[in-house]
């Protein structure tokens, strides 16, 4: 294994509980700032290791989103790092289980996932030495709170780690800004705070980002939303059709009955997904709703006889779902965090990596409108001109991010 190299902000955060350290009378670490900075793996070694030389025969909780994101995100990159340094572990996946060993010391890790507002139940009755909650501005409050409430064992601690929203955000609100309240240690990271990033790596994540994302990801600041949401699209991004573009094929579907409903085709070349064609209908404009048979009808002829492997789908669009399935197509249903959807489109867009061709002119007019609400106390976007914005998004999240080819297990619906 190659040595690590921390920055001096990444070894205040290895060594903030050590007694002797000017910052162990904290009892909460917060580890907030720009993408790509190493906060995640810093936070999470400290707190393993933290937890192993100051307790013994204790439960503590991994948190993340998901349990897979608590796996990939977290879990998976510190195992390097702890095998180095002597640690052994068994894992429970059945019961989202770690038990961590040094030596003769050995404590139990629970994974959670504070995906909604039911996650809070899951982790009622549990007693809790410590947690670590890794994206905490990506969880319900209620989550959050009660995973606090649960760390009720003497000299329990907290870790936190997020990248910037909102300043309405809630866990601004209640925790960086109230952070000397609370005891906790605030640490604000930006990219120049990892120095595992090449000049080369550190400029391209830079490219990546513009306006509000910009201030968030790569100067790690609380930033309100502003603007054109897409503010970096222009002109100059749009392409025309490539030329012996064979696919695979996808359709995404943005359904609406008094709203637009907005569909994409899509192909792939070079690792490039493009959108070369569109349907966009809007009944307000035409003075006339459509069935499903109609808009199943528009979807064959957007397909103009392409073997689509599937059709990206509105996830709250049930009976043109039904509609679809009878009529033979495989349907997936989108991903739909509207948040998380936009960050991973704009990265996609800036990285050539999805393209809008020439003949979309409804979804490239969409750019030039779709806006954020300034009025809104968090991020939010005003629901106007957002159809061909969402079923792009749908397709961004739910297809272009993923690589592996077995990405739609148990959310594919395929007629009997």
């Amino acid at each position: 294994m190659t040595p690590l190299v921390f920055s001096p902000k990444q070894r205040r955060v290895l060594t903030w509980w050590r007694p002797g350290s000017t910052d162990c009378g904290h009892q909460a670490l917060i580890c907030g700032g720009a993408v790509r900075s190493g906060k995640t793996l810093c936070a999470g070694l400290s707190f393993l290791c933290w937890a192993t030389l100051t307790f013994q025969g204790r439960r503590f909780a991994l948190c993340g989103k998901t349990i897979q994101s608590v796996r990939r995100n977290l879990w998976s990159e510190v195992q390097p790092v702890l095998r180095a340094l002597g640690f052994s572990w068994t894992e429970r996946l059945s019961r989202g289980q770690i038990t961590l060993r040094l030596g003769e010391r050995e404590n139990t890790f629970l994974l959670f996932g504070g995906s909604d507002e039911r996650a809070a139940g899951l982790i009622q009755g549990v007693t809790l030495a410590g947690a670590l909650l890794d994206e905490a501005v990506l969880m319900p409050r209620s989550f959050v709170e009660q995973v606090c409430a649960r760390c009720s064992v003497e000299g329990s601690r907290l870790w936190f780690t997020c990248n910037p929203e909102s300043p309405g955000h809630w866990f601004y609100q209640e925790w960086i800004r109230k952070a000397e309240e609370k005891g906790a240690l605030h640490l604000t990271f930006t990219m120049a705070d990892n120095p595992g990033l090449s000049p080369e790596v550190l400029a391209r994540y830079k490219a990546m980002f513009r306006g509000t994302f910009y201030r968030r990801f790569v100067l790690g600041e609380w930033a309100a939303a502003e603007g054109l949401v897409y503010d970096f699209f222009g002109p100059e991004l749009v392409q025309p059709v490539p030329e012996s573009l064979d696919g695979p094929w996808y359709i995404s579907c943005d359904y609406g009955t008094v709203n637009p409903t907005s569909m994409g085709l899509w192909g792939q070349k070079g690792g490039v997904w493009y959108r070369t064609a569109e349907f966009y209908y809007d009944s307000r404009k035409t003075g006339r709703q459509q069935t499903d048979g109609e808009y199943a009808d528009d979807l064959a002829r957007l397909a103009g006889g392409r073997d689509i492997r599937g059709v990206v789908l509105d996830p709250s669009a049930a009976s043109f779902r039904e509609e679809l399935i009878r009529r033979g197509w495989t349907v997936y249903r989108a991903e739909n965090e509207v948040l998380s959807g936009i960050r991973r489109t704009a990265e996609l867009l800036r990285a050539g990596q999805l393209v809008i061709c020439s003949p979309c002119e409804d979804a490239i007019q969409e750019f030039g409108l779709y806006r954020w609400d300034t009025a809104a106390t968090g991020d939010r976007v005003v629901k106007e001109h957002d159809h061909a914005m969402d079923d792009i998004r749908y397709f961004a999240v739910t297809v272009a991010s993923r690589r592996s080819e077995g990405f739609f297990a148990g959310a594919v619906e395929r007629s009997g």
